[in-house]
């Protein structure tokens, strides 16, 4: 099975509006939405509106835009904007100092998610992948048995050892905790066809998940393209709330 994500729904008119574009074309089958952003109640309504299925793509590390948010949550959401912003070490060593900071920032978005779309998230991701930052997975903050992104799925040509045995290692844990996909992608580089048709190959015999960024207008047009719809075309598409159990 083949899920085709769209992130950062609800970031900007724009975004949102390519997203909804490119589902009702059957171009992608879910997408990960942010809360506390500009657009993110229209985009809630929107996609209600297209039966678009969505998820929680969780914001650690850009600073929310709306106008209604707490001056608690501000507080809280750029102690760890800053903490994060360091340096990738910052994601990969727990900050016992700032344990409340992502507790109380990691709840303010999962309930308001639940009340702009009236149900849990189908699936937990973040932006930048910060979902995978040692802050969240040590206290485990995202409710055991949800549906989360993996890592990416090293291709052995552009990743070190380290990399590789790091990611395999989250994973596997990810895997105990949680429900995932076998294989995680990026749609960049989207010119690497070779690499798209293994990829759907991969799908054909195993969940994949696709992820795409429609906020990009040359990676929109790619997906719009007559070449994204043939190769999408035979393999079978579904969303983190069909992903079958796998233990």
């Amino acid at each position: 099975m083949l899920i085709i994500n769209a992130d950062d729904l609800g970031g900007t008119e724009e975004t949102t509006d390519n997203i909804i574009a490119c589902f009702r074309q059957g171009r992608i089958t879910s997408a990960s939405a942010f809360v506390f952003m500009m657009d993110s109640r229209r985009a809630a309504i929107s996609t209600a509106g297209a039966g678009l299925e969505t998820g929680l793509h969780l914001n650690l590390d850009m600073m929310f835009d709306a106008p209604e948010v707490s001056a608690q949550l501000r507080r809280h959401h750029a102690a760890v904007v800053r903490y994060l912003r360091l340096g990738k070490w910052a994601q990969v060593v727990y900050n016992p100092f700032l344990k409340k900071d992502f507790d109380y920032v990691f709840k303010a978005q999962y309930d308001e998610y639940c009340r702009l779309y009236g149900k849990e998230p189908a699936q937990i991701d973040g932006h930048h992948h910060l979902h995978l930052c040692m802050n969240i997975m040590v206290d485990r903050l995202i409710p055991p048995g949800s549906r989360v992104r993996r890592n990416f799925s090293a291709e052995p040509e552009r990743k070190s050892i380290i990399n590789r045995f790091y990611r395999r290692t989250l994973d596997a844990l990810l895997a105990r905790r949680y429900r995932c996909t076998d294989w995680f992608y990026s749609l960049e580089p989207a010119d690497n066809f070779r690499r798209l048709e293994r990829i759907m190959r991969l799908a054909a015999r195993s969940n994949v998940e696709l992820m795409v960024h429609p906020a990009s207008i040359a990676q929109c047009e790619f997906l719009m393209s007559s070449y994204f719809r043939d190769l999408i075309a035979p393999v079978p598409k579904g969303s983190y709330r069909t992903l079958p159990i796998s233990f």
